[in-house]
């Protein structure tokens, strides 16, 4: 292994003379193309990847057995460095070792190393070895053993030849894969690239459109030599990426924050929740959730974050007229008059909120998540939201997010957690 530290790549230039190291993936196995499980492996490859700034420049799925030569060879025309995952394991189906043989036009060997360490691993879970087991000791002959301490199949290196790229192969199971291309692979890819790469920096963005935000800053951020500008939207928020040497991302970064800087949120990375957790945290502030729309959503989504008990100890889901009036006190009255999706009862669930949790901020929201229900007036999408503020009072919006259910509730959570954000530290009272 030691040995192939010094390879190197001959990857195509990048923007501002940087080296670009092609990868090519490729995922062996039944099972993802059936849609029986989900692919995880390509996604997070991809993107541990294009963090360390290599690029995936194509991602292929392929059966199980022999079509896997054919898949190599083509990714071989394409790629610097091939990845393999998968199709490393004991059984007949399992030919990824073959393939590589195949195409790189060499014959087996059994690794003794390995194979005691086959034996070691099956005899301190009291388990006897299969005869097939075995099999996981066959070693390409010229390719290097990648340990596999999680499992029983050795990840495995073919370094580049004049022909070939350098073929890496990795088991399959993500407890397997994840170490081993911490541990292995990152060290050896970083090591085969002379001078500059280019890296990655994400940039999250909230309360602004995706056509919107590239008004704001597209045509400021391509001034910037060696920088390359990339936007992903989701519901109710923009990824901004930003790939170029580190003078390229600091000038990409000061040109954002100052022309979108009020969108972005911090720390740098962070998802909507894990901001809204350390902005409350930082400012010492409580917060509540009064949910009917989204039944429970809101409160989910903060507690998801490690650390939430900090800032978040009461939530209610008053998904009917009866809860929100026993739990909250929402006036009868008020229910009857304006319906349960209105200004009034929003406003009132939110301040009922704030009251009975002592909290510094709550928020409630009342809508229509469809299909089904709505009037004419209100159809379905239709939503109120309300944020209840001890030193600031209480602010209402109402928006409509004609979607499926599903986006509906997402979108309504976003709104809700993006309001939170304003809350500020109460002031201190002087005589």
């Amino acid at each position: 292994m030691a040995g192939l530290l010094h390879a190197r790549v001959k990857g195509g230039e990048h923007n501002g003379g940087m080296k670009n190291v092609r990868v090519g993936l490729i995922n062996t196995g039944t099972e993802i193309l059936l849609g029986s499980i989900v692919n995880t492996n390509a996604a997070w490859l991809g993107n541990r990847l294009f963090e360390a700034g290599f690029r995936v420049e194509r991602e292929t799925v392929v059966p199980d057995g022999y079509a896997i030569s054919e898949a190599m060879r083509e990714s071989a025309r394409r790629a610097d460095v091939v990845i393999v995952s998968g199709g490393l394991g004991p059984t007949s189906d399992d030919v990824t070792r073959e393939a590589l043989c195949d195409v790189c036009g060499v014959d087996m060997h059994r690794d003794e190393h390995v194979a005691e360490g086959l034996r070691n691993y099956f005899k301190r879970r009291g388990i006897s070895i299969a005869e097939c087991n075995f099999k996981q000791a066959m070693v390409p002959d010229g390719a290097a053993v990648l340990e596999n301490p999680n499992g029983t199949a050795p990840g495995l290196v073919m370094p580049a030849s004049e022909r070939l790229p350098m073929f890496i192969l990795l088991p399959g199971p993500p407890s397997e894969l994840k170490p081993m291309v911490e541990r292995s692979v990152m060290p050896l890819l970083e090591s085969m690239v002379d001078g500059d790469i280019p890296r990655l920096r994400v940039f999250r963005l909230v309360g602004i459109g995706e056509s919107d935000l590239q008004d704001l800053v597209d045509d400021s951020l391509h001034q910037v030599q060696g920088l390359e500008v990339a936007y992903c939207a989701r519901i109710g928020e923009v990824d901004v990426r930003l790939v170029g040497n580190e003078v390229a991302l600091k000038q990409g970064e000061a040109r954002l924050l100052t022309l979108a800087g009020a969108y972005v949120l911090r720390p740098l990375g962070a998802t909507l929740e894990r901001a809204v957790v350390l902005y409350l945290k930082g400012l010492g502030l409580k917060a509540a959730t009064a949910e009917s729309c989204t039944g429970g959503l809101i409160a989910k989504r903060i507690t998801d974050v490690p650390g939430s008990s900090g800032v978040f100890e009461f939530g209610w889901v008053t998904y009917a007229d009866r809860a929100k009036t026993e739990m909250l006190g929402v006036p009868a009255e008020v229910l009857e008059e304006h319906g349960a999706v209105s200004e009034p009862v929003v406003k009132a669930m939110a301040e009922g909120a704030l009251e009975r949790s002592g909290a510094d901020v709550a928020v409630a929201v009342s809508g229509f998540a469809g299909p089904d229900g709505g009037t004419p007036e209100k159809p379905a999408g239709t939503v109120w939201f309300a944020w209840a503020f001890r030193n600031g009072g209480t602010v209402t919006e109402m928006m409509f997010y004609p979607r499926d259910r599903e986006s509906f509730r997402q979108m309504v959570s976003q709104k809700a957690l993006i309001g939170m954000l304003a809350a500020r530290k109460p002031q201190a009272v002087t005589e």
